[in-house]
């Protein structure tokens, strides 16, 4: 499968997919990665680790820093993979790049297909994300 880099890198781990947008301001638990938005059907499940798969993200600008601050803790997901470009899910994994030296790669691609308990693997493929799934 190919995918479109947002932010480049590579990762591998195992999926937690999301069956709705997320916003990480109010919605995740910077300090413990921890899904914390009630509408969602993952909540109390932990991001650290984990290859996020969801449709888009979700609002508030200031979701960028949430999600820069739980890969600055390493409560965040290793990548991201989305159906939909989000310019602040895209934002928070370049300054966590920026600031921290941390690499969280930001995916677009069709997510059909990718179910939680799977493991991704993303590697460079010059110019586009090649994804693995297992």
């Amino acid at each position: 499968m190919k995918g479109v880099f947002h932010v480049r890198g590579t990762a591998e781990g195992p999926v937690i997919r999301l069956p709705m947008p997320l916003s990480f301001w109010g919605g995740v638990d910077a300090e413990t990665g921890r899904i914390i938005d009630h509408s969602q059907t993952h909540h109390g499940a932990l991001l650290g680790g984990k290859v996020l798969v969801m449709p888009s993200g979700r609002g508030s600008s200031s979701a960028s820093s949430v999600l820069a601050e739980t890969i600055r803790n390493g409560t965040g997901p290793i990548a991201i993979i989305m159906e939909r470009p989000d310019p602040i899910i895209t934002a928070g994994a370049m300054v966590a790049r920026s600031l921290y030296g941390t690499v969280c790669p930001v995916v677009v691609c069709p997510i059909d297909g990718i179910e939680g308990g799977q493991t991704i693997r993303i590697s460079e493929d010059g110019d586009e994300a090649d994804i693995e799934i297992s």
